[in-house]
């Protein structure tokens, strides 16, 4: 069975296509919009869902070309229902019906962070039900237990910030440009660690729920505080960089690592944008068995088609209505209710 994957949640446009029987994927493509949405420091809802438009018939035609495969050869459409952007939602949600309806085919809706929380498994068949997951973007904050490729138990959760965003608005703080997190680390790698300390909000918190507007406020005070004393260079950008991811990534770290314990979870799997953070990775490392870290491919951490696709076909559960319906706000502990 051929699975086309769309995935139009914000402000990447990807395609895939997957054949579930030999697990591999046919072909992938992604288009980035962060070049057009770095001119507002930030993602513009309007803008993207008419980039959408714009992009994903000319992908798709172009890969099904290259690979000479016939619409018709698509078996089932697996698109992004939610959550995310309304407009960016709605376009891929009417484009995969209105596609699905014409060549007479299914179609599968999937939750985005659900695909982000499976996608490990596609390259890791030592990675079994229930696991643990800190799913990581510029939305999205939070650990889930992964019982099945339909229940999820969210364990704990940003409680304003997702930490993409907070990494997104220290970039542009300093100057950086969009997305902030690449630009955070990389600029990181030059920075001085003793310099500056930055809080760790909520992190001998006894639940397991995360906090970053405080930690954003404080990089805040910070620039200000350096502009008036007139230190406000490259190197103290540098500095600030280093400090606030150190910051951010200890209190992923300290609460995954408390979550697994209490949920008795020896694997866990990073998965977002963020998971894509070397640094991260490597704390990680330090704290647990590398042999019970798992993460996508790079390529597969920010958002793109080829999770969509997968997690369609962990899950095979047709629909034949071409009703064009999204959910930008959509609780994974309430999917079987999408």
């Amino acid at each position: 069975m051929q699975i086309l994957g769309i995935e139009t949640s914000c402000d990447e446009t990807g395609i895939a296509l997957f054949d579930n029987k030999s697990n591999k994927f046919i072909f992938e493509s992604l288009y980035s919009q962060a070049e057009k949405h770095n001119l507002f420091g930030g993602v513009v809802p309007e803008l993207a869902a008419r980039d959408h438009v714009n992009k994903l018939l000319p992908l798709i035609d172009e890969e099904l070309k290259a690979k000479k495969i016939n619409l018709e050869d698509i078996d089932v459409i697996a698109y992004t229902k939610g959550p995310g952007l309304r407009g960016p939602l709605m376009v891929g949600t009417a484009f995969s019906k209105a596609l699905a309806f014409s060549l007479g085919i299914p179609t599968i809706p999937i939750h985005h962070m659900e695909a982000h929380l499976i996608m490990a498994k596609y390259e890791s068949d030592n990675l079994l039900y229930p696991f643990m997951t800190l799913l990581v973007s510029g939305g999205h904050t939070l650990l889930a237990k992964v019982n099945s490729p339909n229940n999820y138990e969210i364990i704990g959760e940003s409680i304003d910030d997702a930490v993409g965003e907070a990494f997104d608005k220290t970039a542009k703080l300093l100057g950086f440009n969009y997305p902030g997190g690449p630009e955070i680390e990389k600029n990181a790698l030059k920075g001085n660690s003793s310099s500056i300390e930055f809080p760790r909000p909520m992190i001998n918190s006894p639940d397991l729920n995360f906090s970053f507007s405080g930690l954003k406020t404080a990089v805040l005070y910070e620039v200000k505080r350096l502009k008036t004393e007139k230190k406000f260079n490259n190197q103290t950008k540098y500095d600030i960089a280093l400090a606030f991811q150190d910051a951010a990534i200890d209190c992923l770290v300290k609460k995954s690592i408390k979550a697994m314990r209490r949920e008795d979870c020896n694997q866990l799997v990073l998965s977002g944008g963020v998971a894509a953070n070397k640094a991260l990775r490597e704390k990680f490392k330090g704290e647990i068995n590398e042999k019970n870290i798992y993460y996508p491919d790079l390529s597969r951490c920010t958002d793109n088609g080829a999770m969509i696709a997968f997690a369609a076909s962990e899950k095979l559960n047709f629909k034949n209505d071409h009703l064009i319906e999204v959910k930008p706000r959509w609780s994974l502990e309430d999917i079987n209710n999408g």
